[in-house]
C-alpha cells in the first residue's frame, strides 16, 4: 500500500483590526498577559485528527501565524500530498490565501473548521474537499476517497450516521507538539453546550452536548503527562461541569494527577458544595464564568430559556463562593447588545470592582457566522460590511449598535479596556488571585 503525507495546518494568532485599540493593548499590563496565554494554544481539533489518520499516512502537525513572505511556497515543495487547514473566522483570509497558493502547487488542500462548518460553500472556492462538523467522523473517509482519486467536495457530519461517539474518541496526537512551545496544553471533556446562546460560535454549532467517558479523558491525561511531568491543562469545554454528578467524578480523576487545571463553566457550579470542594482538591486554578451582561434586559434576550437572566441576582454571592474555595473566578462580559446604552460601560466597571473577581474578560459582541445573532443583524440590514471576516476578533465592531453609534460602542470599550487592565487594576486582582490562593491551602 502506497504511503502518503499529510500537513495539518492550524492558523494561530488574532490580530485586532482596530488600531487604536491594538496600540492601546499594548501598553496595558493585564491585557498583555492574557494576550500572551490566548496565543499559546495548540488546535486540538488538528491533533484528534491527528488521531484518527491510517498508519498509510505520515502526519505533521504545524502552526502559522505570519503568513507573508513564502510560507506556502515552502510548505507546497516539501512533498505533501493533502494539505488540511483549520482556522477561527479571523483568519480565515489568511487561511484561503494560503490554500490558493497551495493548489495553484499542484497539493490537494481540505478546510475545516467552525468557520467552514458555518460557510462550506465559501470554503469550497478554495479548497478541493470541505470538512463540515465533527472532522474525525469523516477524515478516514475522505483520506481513502483521496487516494482512490474519489475525492468529494464536501464531507459532513450533519448527514447521514455520522456523529461522533465519545466513548470511541482517540488520543490526540500530542506527541507530534513541541511541547517547549506552549503554557498549557488542550483537553477536552464535553462537546457542545445545552444552553442556546445567540452568540455562542463555539463548538455547539458542529455538535450537541456530549460528555466523555472519564476513562477516555484518564488515558488522554497519561499521554500528556508522558510529555510534560506537571502540566497546566485547560478544558477545550464550551460548559464544562452541566452535568454535576459526572463532574464530581472527573475532578475525583483529576486530583490523582500532578496539575494544574482551567475551564469554562456556567454558574450553576457555584450550587454544589460537593464539587467545589472537589475542585479546589484536584487542582482547579481558575474558572471562567460568561456573566456576559450585568443588565437584566440584555441577558433576558441571550437564550430561550433566560437561564441566564435568571442567573443575574446571585452574581455577586456566587463569585464570592467560588473563590472561598481557593478557585478564581474570571468573569467574561460582552459589550453591543441591543439593549446596552453608553452607560453600560461604567456600570460594569463599578460592578466588576465590588465583585470581588479575580480576573475579567471583555469583549465586543461579534456575530460569527452561524449564530443566531449573525442572522438576525444580516435580516435587519446592521452588518457593516457584508463580509467581514477578519474582523471577528472579539475585539472590533462589525455591525450598528441599537442605542449606541459604533464610534460610541469602540471609544466606550477603549475606555474601559484602560480602567480594567491597566497597572493598578491588574495589582488588585493579582492580589485576589493570590487571596484565593492561599485560602485553597487553608482548607487543605
Amino acid at each position: 500500500m502506497r504511503r502518503h503525507k499529510v500537513l495539518l495546518l492550524a492558523m494561530s494568532g488574532v490580530r485586532v483590526k482596530d488600531e487604536e485599540l491594538r496600540r492601546l493593548g499594548m501598553t496595558l499590563p493585564g491585557f498583555v498577559d492574557r494576550g500572551h496565554v490566548i496565543a499559546s494554544l495548540p488546535s486540538l481539533g488538528l491533533l484528534t485528527l491527528a488521531a484518527h489518520t491510517p498508519p498509510n499516512w505520515t502526519v505533521e502537525y504545524r502552526e502559522i501565524g505570519d503568513v507573508e513572505g513564502d510560507a506556502a511556497a515552502r510548505i507546497a515543495h516539501e512533498g505533501f500530498d493533502v494539505v488540511a487547514i483549520s482556522s477561527l473566522t479571523a483568519r480565515i483570509f489568511d487561511a484561503y490565501a494560503i490554500a490558493d497558493h497551495l493548489r495553484e502547487c499542484g497539493v490537494c488542500v481540505i478546510m475545516g473548521g467552525l468557520h467552514a462548518s458555518a460557510l462550506p460553500h465559501e470554503a469550497m472556492g478554495h479548497a478541493d474537499a470541505v470538512v463540515q462538523g465533527e472532522g474525525e467522523a469523516v477524515w478516514a473517509q475522505l483520506l481513502a476517497d483521496f487516494a482512490a482519486g474519489q475525492l468529494q467536495k464536501l464531507y459532513s457530519s450533519f448527514v447521514g450516521p455520522r456523529r461522533v461517539d465519545l466513548a470511541q474518541a482517540r488520543v490526540p496526537r500530542y506527541d507530534l507538539l513541541d511541547v517547549t512551545r506552549y503554557n498549557r496544553l488542550t483537553l477536552q471533556t464535553t462537546r457542545g453546550c445545552p444552553l442556546d446562546c445567540a452568540f455562542c460560535g463555539a463548538s455547539r454549532l458542529i455538535s450537541p452536548y456530549k460528555i466523555k467517558p472519564l476513562h477516555q479523558v484518564r488515558a488522554e491525561i497519561e499521554a500528556i503527562l508522558d510529555l510534560w511531568p506537571r502540566p497546566f491543562l485547560e478544558l477545550a469545554d464550551d460548559n464544562t461541569f452541566v452535568s454535576k454528578s459526572w463532574s464530581r467524578g472527573l475532578a475525583g480523576l483529576l486530583a490523582e494527577y500532578p496539575l494544574k487545571w482551567f475551564s469554562e463553566t456556567d454558574l450553576s457550579v457555584a450550587d454544589d458544595d460537593e464539587l467545589l470542594g472537589a475542585l479546589a482538591e484536584s487542582g482547579c486554578a481558575q474558572l471562567l464564568v460568561g456573566f456576559e451582561s450585568i443588565d437584566q434586559a440584555a441577558l433576558a434576550a441571550l437564550d430561550s430559556r433566560h437561564w441566564k437572566q435568571g442567573q443575574r441576582a446571585g452574581y455577586v454571592e456566587k463569585i464570592r463562593k467560588i473563590q472561598s474555595y481557593g478557585i478564581s473566578v474570571n468573569g467574561c462580559f460582552i459589550f453591543g447588545f441591543d439593549q446596552d446604552d453608553g452607560g453600560v460601560f461604567e456600570r460594569t466597571r463599578a460592578f466588576i470592582e465590588a465583585s470581588g473577581l479575580s480576573e475579567v474578560q471583555i469583549t465586543i459582541l461579534t456575530p460569527f457566522p452561524g449564530t443566531a445573532v449573525y442572522k438576525r443583524l444580516q435580516r435587519e440590514g446592521r452588518l457593516l460590511r457584508p463580509v467581514f471576516w477578519d474582523a471577528c476578533t472579539l475585539f472590533d465592531v462589525t455591525f450598528q449598535p441599537k442605542q449606541m453609534s459604533v464610534e460610541e460602542l469602540r471609544t466606550g470599550f477603549r475606555e474601559l479596556m484602560t480602567a480594567l487592565y491597566n497597572r493598578d487594576a491588574s495589582t488588585t486582582r493579582k492580589a485576589i488571585r493570590r487571596e484565593c490562593h492561599a485560602r485553597k491551602f487553608s482548607r487543605a
